[in-house]
């Protein structure tokens, strides 16, 4: 039995042997630092995912806007070629001298050439260059001994490409030679 003179209780004396204040909190367990590690560690995973959406989103917002804003160039710089063409077809309706109308036109055409090559666009060459399948797609081969072997000799639709880049392969008529 205890002692009623005894005042000190069952928490001091625990205290007293473990040489620990009650204010005191035992070190954490391994299991509960690596639950907070792993916590730590869940946080910045969907940060990380949450920070790349929204990198994703605000890319995709910024290539629609670039690819707007390069439409509407391009639409400012053909839009007095279209113009022109109004301004011809009025003509031509009330025109009487045909090679006029056509002088225009041919001046419209020049001007839309110019246009294309100011953004970048190049016509394929064709007539009198060797056939080349990565600008050219061969409709036609005509055997023929006034052009070489290959040789484009007609062109049936222009091919245009962008700098390096194909646009639109040309449609043409290749020579061949004549079978015996």
């Amino acid at each position: 039995m205890s002692d009623p003179q005894d005042t000190t209780t069952d928490q001091e004396t625990a205290a007293e042997g473990s040489n620990e204040t009650p204010a005191e909190l035992p070190a954490p367990s391994e299991l509960e630092r690596a639950q907070e590690e792993a916590a730590k560690l869940k946080d910045m995973l969907v940060r990380t995912a949450a920070d790349f959406d929204n990198f994703r989103k605000r890319t995709r917002r910024e290539l629609d806007e670039a690819k707007r804003q390069g439409r509407e160039e391009l639409l400012k710089d053909l839009l007095p070629v279209f113009d022109n063409l109004e301004r011809a077809i009025q003509s031509a309706q009330k025109a009487t001298d045909v090679k006029a109308v056509a002088d225009g036109v041919g001046m419209i055409l020049k001007q839309f050439e110019s246009t294309l090559s100011r953004t970048g666009i190049a016509r394929v060459p064709t007539v009198g260059a060797m056939f080349d399948p990565s600008m050219h797609e061969a409709i036609q081969q005509i055997e023929t001994d006034e052009h070489p072997a290959g040789t484009v000799v007609a062109e049936v639709q222009p091919g245009y490409r962008e700098g390096e880049r194909l646009v639109r392969a040309a449609m043409v008529v290749v020579a061949k030679p004549k079978s015996s």
